[in-house]
């Protein structure tokens, strides 16, 4: 069994793909069109099982658990325990280690594009002003040379 600071850090670092993947397939472009197809399937098929099936693709907190149990396997990754009770605690810890960096991304991005907002608005003023500034000039222009 490895040392629990080796676990550790393996929990940080084994968090980061899991995260990766769970936010690429429940958010980005990429996968809007399968996305979408699941998110009506979630809503319009009979059976409460095929409507649970397709939410997981739409969930990232739901679709972190399907990465994580893949990881588990891929990488037998156990946590404090070294028989089963190693990846139950493993997979819990690393569900919420990937849903955490999944919201600190997520807080991050609505900053970023916050911000762009608050530019292109900044930006949209100036130009404005500019414009009117221009137009006051011109008008000044104008009656200066109305007077002569």
């Amino acid at each position: 069994m490895e040392p629990l600071a080796t676990q550790t850090a393996l929990l940080f670092l084994l968090a980061i793909p899991i995260a990766c993947v769970a936010w690429t397939v429940t958010h980005e472009e990429v996968f809007r069109e399968p996305r979408e197809l699941c998110v009506r399937y979630s809503k319009i098929c009979r059976s409460l099982w095929q409507r649970k099936f397709f939410y997981l693709f739409t969930c990232e907190y739901c679709f972190s658990h399907w990465i994580t149990m893949l990881a588990l396997v891929m990488t037998r990754y156990k946590l404090i325990y070294p028989d089963w009770r190693g990846y139950v605690v493993a997979g819990f810890s690393l569900v919420w280690v990937a849903n955490f960096y999944m919201s600190v991304f997520g807080r991050l991005r609505l900053d970023i594009r916050e911000e762009r907002l608050e530019i292109e608005d900044l930006e949209g003023d100036l130009a404005e002003e500019r414009a009117e500034r221009a137009e006051r000039t011109e008008h000044a222009k104008q009656r200066a040379g109305w007077r002569r």
